[in-house]
């Protein structure tokens, strides 16, 4: 989730733009919780990827069999 459509409560302005304390610590805890590993991944795109690696365990068993 990004903080560009979201609007303050406390001020009615946008979260982007850190108009008041409530806005930029909001702002700060959302940019803490997009920093993970896997945080700019789709849910789509880790189904991918947890698919392509199941196939690439496969293939290695059969190789090795």
């Amino acid at each position: 989730m990004t903080c560009d459509h979201l609007v303050c409560a406390n001020c009615a302005g946008r979260v982007s733009d850190g108009r008041c304390p409530v806005c930029r610590a909001h702002r700060a805890r959302l940019q803490e919780e997009q920093q993970g590993m896997f945080a700019g991944l789709s849910p789509a795109a880790l189904l991918a990827l947890l698919a392509g690696l199941l196939a690439v365990v496969v293939i290695f068993r059969q190789a090795l069999a």
